[in-house]
C-alpha cells in the first residue's frame, strides 16, 4: 500500500510529497559533466586570427604542425617545445611507433596529443566527410588513449579541448564513477579521440557501445602503471581487439597490406621490465629518453623531517601555520584513512583542506580539484590516485605524510611542483621504520635528501635508525677518510687512526700495537690440539 503524505504544515513535506522534491529538476538543463566532450551543444570553433602563427615556430618542431594546431599552442602560452616534444613529435609526423621516458611535467601530453590531432586534421581534409558520414562512423573511434586514473583522463582531456580549439575534433571522456548515458552519448555522436580508463571502456565494449576495429593511433599514458599487474589483464584485453600494428608476413611496406595502427607509450620512469613488456606490445619502436639517469626536476628543493608517526600530523600543522607563503599544498597519505584524519584535523585549526581519494564520489573529486585549483582550497590531501598526471599550477609545496612503499610513486609526487620550468619544494615526513623506504628512494634517485633538523619534533631515534645522525657534521677524529698518512698514501674511510711504529711501515715478525695496550702483557693462548693429542683414546 503506498503511502499517503498529508499536508499537516509540518516543515518537512509540501503538499503530499516531502519538500525536498521541489529542488529536484527533472526538466530544466542538465548541467554539463567534468568531461569536456560530453556537452549536449557541441563547441563553437572559433576563427582563425588573421595574425600568421609566431615565426619562432618556423624553427622548431611546431612548425611541422597544422596551421590551426599553431594558433591554439600559441594561445596556451607555448614559445619552445620541451626536449621530450622536441624528440618525440618528428618520428610521430612519420607514423613510427614510439617509447618515451621524461620527468614529471615536461610536457608529455603535448608531445603525443599535438601529433594525433594533426594526423587526423590530415585525414579529413583528404576524406572530406561530413557531419551525417561522421555520424555513421559513429563508435568507431581513429584514436584511443588510456590513462590510469579518471583525474588523468579529465587532464588530458582539457589538453586535448585546447589544442583542438580551431579545429573542433569531436572527442569523448570515458571514465568510471559518474553516469555512462553523457559518455554514450558523446560516442554517438561521432567521436574521433576517445580518452578512457580500462575499466569503463570494456564495460561500453561489452555492451556494443565502442568498437575499436578503426582505431589508428593507440596511446598508453603512464605505461609503468598501466602495464602493472594489475592493470595487464584489461590492456591484453583492449589490444586484442585494435588492428594490428605490424605488416603480415611477406609484407615490405605501410598501407593497406602493411601496419593500421601506430602505438606509443609515455611515462616518467620506466624500468627494464616494462620496456621488455612494452616491446612487445610496439613494432620497431623509437625510444625517447630525456634525463632517464635523473628522474626527478633539479627545480625541486627535496628534504626530509625525522619525525615519530604520531607527530606527524602536529609537524604538518606546525608548518602550515607558520609558512603563510606556501598557498597551494599538495599532501599525499598512503592510505584513505589517513587522507581522511588529516583533513579532519586542518579543518579543525580552519585551514581551507580538501581531500581526494578513492572512496570519494566522482563529484566530490571534481570539487575538491576544482577548488584547489581556484584558490579556494590551500591544502589538497591525496592517496596515489592523484600523483600521476595532476597539472595544477602554482603548487608551492608537495608533503609526504608517509613515503611510499612503490620508489617510482615518489617520483610522481614530488612531480606535482616545479611544472612548466618553475620552482619549487617537497618535505618528507620520515619515521624510524621508514628508513628502508628512504633508502630504496635514495637508490633510486641517485641522489641524497638532506635532513632538515630545524623542527620543534625531530626524532633521534629517527636519526640514529635512518643513518643520518652525522649528516652534516664534521667527521669523527678516529675516521680520518680522504687524508693521507705519513708516506702520502690516502686512506680510506675507517682506516685506523694511528701510525704503526715507522710510518706505517709493515713490520714483518711484529704486529702493531695500539698505544693505549703498550703496558699490556700479550701471552701466548694454549694450543689446544683436541683429538689429535696423541694419548687420545689410549687406555
Amino acid at each position: 500500500m503506498q503511502r499517503q503524505f498529508k499536508n499537516t504544515g509540518d516543515r518537512g513535506f509540501q503538499g503530499n510529497r516531502p519538500r525536498f522534491f521541489k529542488h529536484r529538476h527533472r526538466h530544466g538543463k542538465a548541467k554539463p559533466h567534468f568531461g569536456l566532450a560530453e556537452k549536449d551543444n557541441s563547441p563553437k570553433i572559433p576563427e582563425l586570427p588573421k595574425v600568421p602563427p609566431p615565426a619562432a615556430y618556423e624553427a622548431n618542431v611546431f612548425g611541422k604542425l597544422d596551421a590551426r594546431l599553431q594558433y591554439a599552442i600559441a594561445d596556451a602560452g607555448y614559445a619552445i617545445p620541451t626536449p621530450i616534444q622536441e624528440k618525440a613529435i618528428p618520428p610521430l609526423l612519420e607514423g613510427r611507433d614510439l617509447i618515451g621516458c621524461a620527468q614529471t611535467g615536461t610536457g608529455k601530453t603535448a608531445a603525443f596529443m599535438l601529433p594525433i590531432l594533426n594526423k587526423l586534421l590530415q585525414g579529413n581534409d583528404e576524406r572530406q566527410e561530413t557531419r551525417d558520414e561522421r555520424k555513421e562512423e559513429a563508435g568507431h573511434p581513429r584514436a584511443l588513449i588510456l590513462s590510469p586514473t579518471r583525474e588523468l583522463a579529465a587532464q588530458t582531456a582539457e589538453n586535448n579541448a585546447a589544442y583542438s580549439k580551431y579545429t573542433g575534433t569531436p572527442f569523448a571522456v570515458v571514465f568510471g564513477g559518474v553516469s555512462q548515458f553523457p559518455q554514450v552519448k558523446a560516442l554517438q555522436k561521432g567521436a574521433e579521440v576517445v580518452i578512457a580508463t580500462p575499466g569503463r571502456l570494456i564495460d561500453l565494449m561489452t555492451q556494443g557501445v565502442v568498437y575499436l576495429d578503426r582505431v589508428e593511433l593507440f596511446v598508453l599514458d603512464e605505461a609503468d602503471r598501466m602495464l602493472d599487474m594489475g592493470f595487464l589483464p584489461d590492456i591484453k584485453r583492449i589490444i586484442s581487439k585494435l588492428p594490428p600494428n605490424r605488416p603480415p608476413a611477406g609484407a615490405t611496406s605501410a598501407g593497406a597490406s602493411g601496419k593500421l595502427r601506430q602505438s606509443m607509450f609515455f611515462s616518467a620512469t620506466l624500468s627494464p621490465e616494462i620496456l621488455h613488456l612494452a616491446g612487445e606490445l610496439v613494432y620497431d619502436p623509437i625510444q625517447v629518453m630525456v634525463s632517464p639517469e635523473a628522474p626527478t626536476v633539479d627545480k625541486i628543493s627535496q628534504s626530509c623531517m625525522l619525525v615519530e608517526k604520531g607527530n606527524k600530523d602536529n609537524l604538518l600543522i606546525h608548518l602550515l601555520e607558520n609558512h603563510p607563503e606556501w598557498y597551494r599544498v599538495i599532501v599525499f597519505a598512503r592510505t584513505r584513512h589517513g587522507a581522511d584524519r588529516v583533513e579532519r584535523k586542518l579543518s579543525r585549526r580552519e585551514i581551507p583542506v580538501a581531500a581526494i581519494h578513492s572512496d570519494k564520489t566522482q563529484n566530490q573529486r571534481t570539487r575538491a580539484l576544482k577548488g584547489f585549483k581556484e584558490g579556494k582550497v590551500r591544502v589538497l590531501v591525496a592517496t596515489d590516485i592523484a600523483s600521476r598526471g595532476i597539472d595544477v599550477s602554482g603548487v608551492d609545496l608537495v608533503v609526504n605524510m608517509e613515503l611510499p612503499v612503490e620508489t617510482e610513486s615518489y617520483v610522481h609526487r614530488i612531480g606535482r611542483t616545479a611544472r612548466a620550468g618553475k620552482s619549487g619544494a617537497a618535505i618528507s615526513f620520515v619515521a624510524p621504520e621508514e628508513r628502508g623506504l628512504l633508502k630504496a628512494i635514495e637508490r633510486f634517485i641517485k641522489k641524497t635528501i638532506p635532513v632538515d633538523r630545524d623542527q620543534p619534533f625531530h626524532s633521534a631515534e629517527a636519526d640514529r635508525k635512518t643513518g643520518k645522525a652525522n649528516e652534516g657534521l664534521p667527521p669523527a677524529p678516529w675516521i680520518r677518510g680522504g687524508e693521507r698518512n705519513r708516506n702520502g698514501v690516502q686512506r680510506h674511510p675507517g682506516a685506523r687512526f694511528f701510525d704503526g711504529p715507522g710510518g706505517g711501515k709493515k713490520h714483518k715478525g711484529k704486529k702493531f700495537v695500539h698505544p693505549a695496550n703498550a703496558n699490556r702483557s700479550h701471552h701466548k693462548r694454549t694450543n689446544f690440539q683436541g683429538r689429535r693429542q696423541p694419548d687420545f683414546g689410549q687406555k
